[in-house]
């Protein structure tokens, strides 16, 4: 139990069991047992419309200061990101996880969508602004330690060539992309260049120390610690800059997220409606 209470956090939790409804629904037949017009089907619409509904609440919580009194805005971005998985579930549920007509096919699309376009949205958030219950830096905050650690140099000043091999990876690593695409390539490809640059740090502040330590039998009886301590405020000054670099990216990609994602929703609620309307019209 204890272990399952470390590593099964209430968003994991959430996730497997959206995902085990998804699979459970989707190779079940439900169109043995539910049908979209009536009964069982028919509430499971209403409810999954309406969460969807709902979900203009959060947006509206931020802007209109009348509505500060009604809770925090966190707690309404949590009921946010909830309504925003299980509407589009429980909708899936309604439409028996198949096509219909051409109107609630259409807002099926949206839905989808919308759905989707908000997980990729909740993952461009965690990474700006962090998790629901964690703390995440802001960018003043990481250009803080960055700096601090480029002030820290003294303490690997007896390897007089490191700071110049460092600043030197840094610029190659955190090279800006002149196009789009180069930007979205950098920021893919981070991680394996990161370890390419940590690797080819090491070899040199190897080199370095050997260098060192025929100079100085002090340094060669240290050589082992001076390349550990060398080689960790690399790392650490690779890894505050990284951060740096990172929360921009993603600060821009929130941005140019929100930009798409509130067209689509407005998308969703017109053909909601529609859908709504041909239902119980025709």
């Amino acid at each position: 139990m204890e272990f399952i209470s470390r590593h099964l956090s209430p968003v994991r939790a959430f996730t497997l069991f959206v995902i085990g409804a998804l699979l459970w629904g989707y190779n079940a037949h439900l169109e043995r047992y539910i049908t979209p017009a009536r009964g069982m089907g028919y509430i499971l619409g209403i409810v999954g419309g309406s969460m969807m509904l709902l979900l203009s609440t959060y947006p509206a919580r931020k802007r209109l200061t009348w509505l500060a009194s009604m809770g925090d805005v966190t707690w309404w971005f949590r009921i946010h990101m909830v309504f925003g998985v299980l509407g589009p579930l429980i909708v899936l549920f309604h439409s028996n996880f198949s096509l219909g007509a051409t109107n609630s096919n259409v807002a099926l699309t949206c839905m989808l969508v919308v759905a989707g376009s908000g997980v990729i949205g909740r993952y461009f958030y965690g990474r700006v602004y962090g998790g629901w219950t964690d703390h995440k830096s802001t960018l003043e905050e990481l250009q803080a330690t960055a700096d601090m650690l480029r002030k820290q140099s003294s303490a690997v000043s007896v390897l007089p060539d490191l700071l110049s091999v460092i600043e030197a990876e840094e610029a190659r690593l955190f090279k800006r992309a002149r196009t789009p695409i180069g930007g979205l390539w950098n920021m893919l490809t981070i991680g394996l260049r990161s370890l390419l640059t940590r690797w080819r740090l090491e070899r040199a502040i190897h080199r370095m120390v050997v260098t060192a330590a025929r100079q100085s039998p002090t340094l060669a009886a240290h050589g082992s610690r001076l390349a550990a301590t060398a080689l960790g405020y690399a790392t650490r000054r690779l890894d505050a800059n990284r951060l740096v670099n990172e929360h921009r990216v993603y600060v821009k990609l929130l941005s140019l997220w929100h930009f798409a994602h509130v067209p689509s929703f407005i998308m969703l609620l017109v053909a909601g409606t529609v859908h709504v309307i041909f239902v119980h019209v025709y």
